[in-house]
């Protein structure tokens, strides 16, 4: 029994081991990635990256905001429609979207299409040894290879993400005025004006945060990808979990952050159920 707990008690310390030596290697590379920030980008790289991150995600972030609104507004319709205040689903779509689930989920969505492909696509670069070849012709693999990609996702996905509230409050618009018949006057007179500057500065910084994230997560994970083809897959499904992960933990940190930061600017501005006071 001691010699079993024993064990047990050396598997547990190098589980945690193994996971602050993950993290650091993670926190070196992203160091690594942000001490190359200032130098130029290598020619002929950034925008391939840029279209493959940006315009080829355009369809799948569309729909996603699209089906955002609309399945707001019909989970919110039945309980505001009780409550005699279907005409102000406008307003509570608009912000949700905006502040909240555009940037998580257009977020996640791009972590799992963005980030899953360039994790494979350097976890293979890294399994061929095209890495190996451009350190034996004296380039820099992350200058080369990540910054491009990191650049590519930060000022991107905020970008997607005004595509993805955009479509949103159109998708919860076309569902209240066209399914559940709310007069379109009214809908869009309570919707204005709800929608504060701020809301709109929130849900662009967060996306900064996550699309750093996501580039951080996949190009790591490509470069220490194993061997093989398993090891590929391996690195793709990690990066989309680690990525997952990192946009909801930076989410509420973001949240709380930027929540007391606009309590600490404007201490006098309170809110009302449908509006500022």
């Amino acid at each position: 029994m001691a010699d079993s707990a024993l064990q047990e008690m050396k598997t547990g310390w190098t589980k945690v081991l193994q996971a602050l030596e993950a993290f650091g290697d993670m926190a070196l590379f992203c160091g690594q990635v942000l001490a190359t920030v200032p130098k130029k980008l290598p020619p002929g790289t950034f925008i391939p990256i840029c279209y493959r991150v940006g315009v080829q995600s355009v369809p799948v972030v569309a729909l996603t905001g699209l089906f955002i609104g609309m399945v707001l507004a019909v989970q919110a319709h039945a309980q505001f429609q009780a409550l005699g205040l279907a005409t102000q689903l406008g307003h509570i779509i608009n912000v949700s979207v905006v502040r909240e689930l555009g940037p998580v989920l257009a977020a996640t969505m791009l972590a799992g299409r963005v980030g899953s492909a360039i994790a494979a696509e350097l976890g293979t670069m890294k399994v061929t040894e095209q890495i190996d070849a451009l350190t034996c012709l004296g380039m820099d693999p992350i200058h080369y290879l990540a910054l491009p990609r990191f650049l590519a996702c930060v000022l991107l996905i905020p970008t997607l993400t005004i595509l993805a509230n955009f479509m949103g409050v159109i998708g919860g618009s076309l569902i209240c005025t066209w399914i559940y018949h709310i007069d379109p006057y009214h809908y869009w007179q309570n919707a204005r004006g709800h929608i504060s500057l701020w809301d709109l500065t929130t849900g662009l910084i967060k996306p900064l945060f996550f699309g750093g994230a996501i580039a951080l997560i996949a190009c790591q994970r490509g470069f220490h990808s194993r061997a093989g083809a398993e090891g590929v897959g391996k690195a793709a499904t990690s990066a989309f979990v680690l990525s997952f992960i990192s946009i909801l933990v930076l989410d509420f940190f973001l949240g709380l952050f930027l929540n007391n930061l606009h309590r600490f600017l404007w201490p006098s501005f309170t809110v009302r159920a449908f509006g500022p006071e």
